[in-house]
Order: C-alpha cells, then structure tokens, then sequence
C-alpha cells in the first residue's frame, strides 16, 4: 500500500473527515505533518500544492488535494487503486 501523507491541523473537520475515509479504505497509517504547530511546514505544503488550506493529502508521490478531493476519487473509483500502487 502507497504511503498517505497529510498536511493538518488539530481542530480542521475536513481532516478527521478524510482520516477516516482512508482508515475505512484501510490506510493504517497517516503520516500527519501538522502546520499548526510548525509554521514552516505550512511553508513547504504551499510550495509543493500552490494552496494554503488543509487538509493536502498524498498518496506516494500523488498529490490529491483536499478533502472534497478525496471524496471525489473515493466516488469515482480511484482511490483504492491510488492506495494500491496501481
């Protein structure tokens, strides 16, 4: 399974929506980069996305987007096989 890193915060609803989308497609582990607490890592996930809200979410190198984006994968059909390697 292809390594999900997530750029977050403590209190953002969208991330614990989409931490519990990925648990229940079976992601185990969530590298959480938390810019709340490490204003220089919100620096890093606005020059690798070009956006300044969170979640960002990758999946390996594959940068998803945000929440609302990883719903629409889900729904399309293109999350498992993104979390698969395929």
């Amino acid at each position: 399974m292809n390594a999900v890193r997530m750029y977050t915060t403590q209190v953002c609803p969208y991330c614990i929506r989409a931490k519990a989308l990925l648990k229940q497609r079976g992601v185990e582990a969530i590298d959480e980069v938390r810019i709340d607490l490490d204003p220089g890592q919100r620096d890093q996930m606005i020059a690798l996305t070009g956006r300044r809200t969170v979640p960002q979410i990758f999946i390996g190198s594959t940068h998803v987007g945000g929440c609302d984006d990883l719903m629409a994968l889900d729904r399309a059909g293109g999350l498992q096989p993104l979390l698969q390697g395929a």
